[in-house]
């Protein structure tokens, strides 16, 4: 135990010592050069899916790959979405964020760990095998959930990147980690889909502030720390534009974990639910947090129960 502790101490230091991503530390609102690469995999090694996707995904921050899933497949979903929202005991759970006004269910965190089904989406081989590529290494969920966004009252996700608050709350050392957003309902231009900034990777937003206590408690309903002042969100889109990820039940969308997105509420009778995948380099486990904070809960992020997903050779 104590040459597990001295370890986990050791490597706190060296990421102390090496940060090259500050924020929330008092400094202006700025936008700094990316110090990583995006896809870590070096050329001579073959990409699951065709390199026009790779090289796509290098540029731009993101790629969408339509009908990943079969009906079938999404209607297996669609009834573990519906069951666990049915259930009385996801109600009752640490796991579920209501949306900001109402009971509505907003977000059900670790369902690769509650959830047959989706512990076998994560682990399909379709999604797994390219994060490993990406990532060049073994991989695990760093974070799950299913995003529910209910018709009429789903409120909006602010823009925000990902690594910015893994890094400062969770501890993510550097950006080897990234995103599938799987569409499990029809993702319309009008139900609110994630909205991303092609791009916006390749530069990290210094954000303002500090992190309030507890800040995972307010800022999953509604993001107001750890976000882009509106100079640095201008100089992103004046550079890069927004694109509008829309797309029928069964696409995948991949994003690194620095591109700045977000998605505007939902006031359509259109519910728009996906379910949500971080994948982590297992050489990137996070450490203590770069905040003056204790870490955020399990659920929320993976810091005790770290294991690597399985190579499967066959799909669910």
């Amino acid at each position: 135990m104590s040459e597990l502790i001295l370890e986990q101490a050791s490597d706190d230091f060296l990421a102390r010592e090496a940060d090259v991503y500050p924020s929330r530390n008092g400094q202006s609102a700025r936008l700094i050069g990316r110090q990583d690469p995006v896809v870590h995999a070096s050329k001579e090694q073959s990409p699951p899916v065709d390199c026009s996707f790779i090289d796509a995904y290098n540029e731009q921050g993101f790629v969408v790959l339509n009908d990943v899933f079969t009906p079938d497949e999404v209607s297996t979903f669609q009834r573990e979405l519906d069951r666990l929202r049915a259930d009385p005991k996801t109600q009752q759970s640490a796991d579920v964020i209501t949306e900001p006004n109402s009971n509505d269910l907003r977000s059900l965190f670790r369902v690769h760990e509650n959830s047959p089904n989706f512990k076998a989406l994560a682990a399909d081989e379709r999604l797994a095998d390219l994060a490993r590529y990406l990532l060049d290494d073994e991989v695990y969920i760093h974070q799950s959930r299913l995003n529910y966004k209910p018709g009429f009252r789903g409120k909006e996700f602010y823009w925000h990147s990902d690594f910015e608050t893994w890094h400062m709350e969770d501890g993510m050392p550097r950006m080897r980690a990234l995103s599938m957003s799987i569409t499990l309902t029809e993702n319309f231009d009008c139900n609110g889909p994630l909205m991303l900034i092609p791009g916006s990777h390749k530069q990290y937003v210094v954000c303002e502030g500090e992190t309030p206590k507890d800040h995972y408690l307010t800022s999953l309903k509604k993001q107001e720390y750890g976000v882009p002042s509106d100079d640095c969100l201008k100089t992103l889109v004046a550079q890069g534009g927004i694109v509008s990820a829309a797309g029928k039940p069964g696409s995948v969308i991949v994003f690194d974990c620095n591109l700045m997105h977000g998605s505007n509420g939902n006031i359509t009778p259109f519910p728009r639910s996906n379910a949500f995948f971080v994948y982590n380099a297992l050489s990137n486990k996070v450490v203590n947090p770069f905040c003056a904070q204790t870490p955020r809960p399990e659920h929320v992020c993976t810091r005790k129960n770290i294991i690597p997903i399985p190579k499967l050779k066959r799909r669910i």
